[in-house]
Order: C-alpha cells, then sequence, then structure tokens
C-alpha cells in the first residue's frame, strides 16, 4: 500500500533513513561512487528536508520502498528512490513513480537523475518515458544523467 510519509513521526523518519542506507549502497557501488548524498543524511537531514515522502508500506507496517519529490510551480523533481534490497525486481520502484505521476498529473513536467552507470535505474524511468536531457559530472569520473518527462 501506498502511503504519505509523516516527517514528523519519529519511527518514520527512521525507517527512511535505515531504508536508505540499505539501497544506496548499492547504488553508489553501482556508479563507483560512495560519498552519494543520501548516504550522507542523517535522522535530522531527513527529517528537514522539505521533501514530500510517499512510501510503499507491508502488511506489516514496514516501508520497504520510498520516493521523495520536490513539487515546484514548473515541475516535480523526484529527488528519491529507494527500495528494500530483499524486495527488488518485485515492481515497487515502479508503483511509487506511478503513484507520484498520478498524484500530480497537474505537473507540466518530472526531472529524476540517477547515476549513468546505473542501468537498472536508467531503464526504470525510460520505461515510464523519462528522456534523457543531459550529462553532467559529479566527482572525476563520476556522471549523473538528468531525465526528464512531460505530460
Amino acid at each position: 500500500m501506498i502511503s504519505k510519509l509523516s516527517l514528523e513521526d519519529r519511527d518514520t523518519v527512521q525507517q527512511i533513513w535505515s531504508l536508505q542506507h540499505m539501497a544506496y549502497p548499492l547504488e553508489a557501488e553501482r556508479i563507483g561512487f560512495m560519498e552519494i548524498p543520501p548516504l550522507q543524511d542523517t535522522f535530522d537531514t531527513i527529517r528537514l528536508s522539505g521533501e514530500t515522502f510517499f512510501g510503499y508500506v507491508n502488511e506489516d507496517g514496514d516501508i520497504i520502498g520510498a520516493i521523495a519529490v520536490e513539487p515546484e510551480q514548473k515541475q516535480v523533481t523526484i529527488s528519491r528512490m529507494m527500495v528494500h534490497p530483499g524486495h527488488f525486481r518485485k515492481g515497487i520502484a515502479g508503483i511509487l513513480i506511478q503513484h507520484v505521476l498520478e498524484s500530480y498529473r497537474e505537473a507540466p513536467k518530472f526531472v529524476v537523475s540517477t547515476g549513468t552507470l546505473n542501468t537498472p535505474a536508467v531503464n526504470l524511468y525510460e520505461k515510464f518515458g523519462f528522456v534523457k536531457d543531459h550529462v553532467f559530472e559529479v566527482a572525476p569520473g563520476v556522471e549523473l544523467t538528468e531525465f526528464h518527462l512531460y505530460l
């Protein structure tokens, strides 16, 4: 089930932090850069992020997938996407993206970035119609690709 997550709830923030620290090391390995921003987050940086989080919550109340967005007037930026490694390849990330696209259907544009070498994420975003806009280097030899989707 998809739920909007409250950053006022300590347990929710702790679950997001834990999920991030299980999921993002795998992306960091894939792109060859262990200093990606989500791995630098603390409980407080997540709580005070100002992002809107949606979670895929299992029947036990555990958050096993989450997506965060930053809605603005002219676009919605997907700022985080994470799935518990024990639940990869179950369609959770796609369900979360679909939820965001439906929740912000009035938005003219969606933006998301991922490591250029993160093939599973690149394929997922392309599957939903996101198109590569540009590539930029964030550290020597480490590139991110920004994708756009216009509705």
